[in-house]
């Protein structure tokens, strides 16, 4: 997958069926924690390109350190943009790490089918059956189409409740 954004597709869809029960920002915040490692090796040159964070042991680590700090981050960003002046929004530490966890793994999963050197189940065996499940390009017309589908869902629940 290119960078992050593409991850965020599957994201906003999952935002939408569960609402307030996701945070769209842990989320993205741990999708940001995820490349950090790749991010390093490009710029060097030297180390495994998806190591030991694209792996579902990495993405445990992963996770609830993205939940620990994407909760306060969130919060903060939140209170900046000024989403609510007269009541911040706070989001729920189990939130926080429902995000962080889904995030984490379904960022190993999509690299798993697109990427001949991740290796998601590493250290029990560094063979990767998800790999060429699908073409690259279905996988990221998937990400950008459940996106779209995510975005339409939110704002029509959104649009409805508002409505009443």
């Amino acid at each position: 997958m290119p960078f992050t954004p593409i991850h965020m597709g599957p994201g906003i869809l999952i935002k939408a069926i569960l609402q307030s029960s996701f945070s769209l920002m842990v989320f993205g915040w741990t999708q940001i924690v995820m490349d950090i490692q790749p991010l390093i090796v490009l710029m060097t040159g030297e180390g495994h390109l998806h190591g030991f964070t694209h792996t579902y042991v990495g993405a445990i680590i992963l996770a609830i350190f993205s939940a620990l700090t994407g909760k306060c981050l969130s919060e903060l960003g939140l209170k900046v943009l000024a989403i609510d002046k007269y009541q911040p929004i706070r989001i729920a530490w189990w939130v926080a790490f429902v995000s962080a966890f889904i995030g984490s793994f379904s960022h190993v999963f999509l690299d798993s089918i697109m990427h001949t050197d991740v290796e998601p189940f590493y250290p029990i065996t560094l063979t990767n059956d998800l790999h060429g499940m699908v073409s690259t390009t279905i996988l990221h017309k998937l990400c950008l189409y459940s996106g779209g589908v995510g975005a339409v869902i939110y704002f029509a629940v959104h649009y409805r409740a508002f409505k009443t």
